[in-house]
């Protein structure tokens, strides 16, 4: 049975069969994925379970647009293997990371932020997309090869050795969980689990190596500053030194992420927000310094292709509850934000609220 075959009433269950549990740790909801139980693909073997799981993805996502994973299928040998190539990574000289630097034309690669007094955002990265190469512009499906200006290629490195090797096979694994967990997320609002499978076919999602150096003016840097994701869906793996923090919608305040071994936390993007109409929000995050130890993250974002045009949902849409967004094109939103990652300007990043249909 396929999740997106899953009666929305679902089966009753034996009495001595547990619900899925949910714990906060440190305020952020814990969610245990093994009812999930996939030997192939889309294939659920406890719908009763599956229907208390998708209620605590649905409670998650709309209390607090963030939430932890255990028992995710990420086998853990392969989460090891890129963590080590990270760290072989980073400690090589600077001159050999720069080989694989990223600049203006293709944006993957290493980059490192200026480590004086007066930066901002510690640490040092290195990005590559899991779909490669990425053709820029796709502004049509099927590409149209006559329009493309350029193409995104990764920049692997030569040291360490394994190190385009793990990494790819890491991108598979967590990129199908990525896709669970949208089919989850679709389940939570009421619809069909693979609604948002087409969006993906051409794909710009990647994954972000980042080493947080320890900081010795921790009172004047972050190791990354307040911001939303702006893609789809973030799923992050961090080391057991943390400083993750999530501002919490019912307050306002800012809690601490408490590292759990071997899970992953997940977090609502601006497209989310914008397909779910604002039944889920995309929250704020930030990176807080350490000042003794180095900090080692790997974010996966899921991006949809870029000629995507999002929009509220029209399952989610009626006279009572019309679309609260105009369509934002990805490639479009996208290019305007990498944009400023080398163009200095006193102009605010585009954000999902510019697209906001005027009352």
């Amino acid at each position: 049975m396929g999740m997106g075959d899953v009666d929305p009433v679902f089966i009753q269950a034996p009495e001595h069969r547990p619900k899925p549990s949910v714990i906060l740790a440190e305020g952020i909801p814990l969610i245990d994925l093994s009812p999930i139980n996939y030997h192939e693909e889309d294939t659920v073997s406890d719908p009763y379970a599956i229907k208390g799981l998708v209620e605590e993805i649905g409670r998650a996502c709309k209390e607090w647009g963030f939430f932890q994973v255990i028992n995710h299928g990420v086998p853990l040998d392969k989460r090891q293997r890129i963590e080590a190539a990270a760290r072989n990574f980073f400690a090589l000289s600077l001159e050999e990371k720069k080989k694989v630097r990223r600049d203006e034309i293709n944006v993957l690669g290493y980059f490192e932020a200026e480590h004086t007094k007066n930066v901002r955002d510690w640490k040092e990265i290195y990005d590559f997309n899991v779909q490669e190469p990425t053709y820029i512009p796709p502004s049509v499906e099927p590409i149209d090869k006559d329009v493309i200006q350029f193409k995104w290629d990764n920049r692997w490195p030569q040291n360490p050795p394994e190190f385009r090797e793990v990494s790819q096979e890491y991108a598979q694994e967590v990129e199908k969980l990525a896709h669970k967990l949208m089919e989850l997320i679709a389940l939570s609002l009421g619809m069909p689990a693979k609604t948002f499978r087409g969006f993906f076919k051409h794909h710009t999602s990647n994954i972000r190596l980042n080493h947080y150096p320890p900081c010795p003016y921790p009172h004047l840097a972050l190791g990354l500053g307040r911001h939303k994701d702006t893609g789809v869906l973030t799923v992050l793996a961090q080391d057991d030194v943390g400083g993750l923090e999530v501002k919490r919608k019912s307050d306002g305040e800012w809690i601490r992420v408490k590292p759990i071994p071997n899970s992953y936390i997940i977090n609502v993007g601006d497209m989310i927000q914008v397909w779910s109409n604002d039944a889920y929000e995309s929250v704020e995050h930030r990176v807080m310094v350490n000042s003794e130890k180095e900090r080692f993250s790997i974010p996966f974002f899921l991006k949809p292709a870029l000629y995507t045009n999002v929009r509220p949902l029209d399952e989610l849409v009626n006279e009572e509850k019309p679309p609260i967004y105009k369509p934002i094109n990805w490639g479009e939103f996208r290019t305007s934000r990498l944009r400023s990652n080398f163009v200095k300007s006193n102009v605010e990043n585009v954000q999902i609220y510019h697209f906001k249909v005027a009352k």
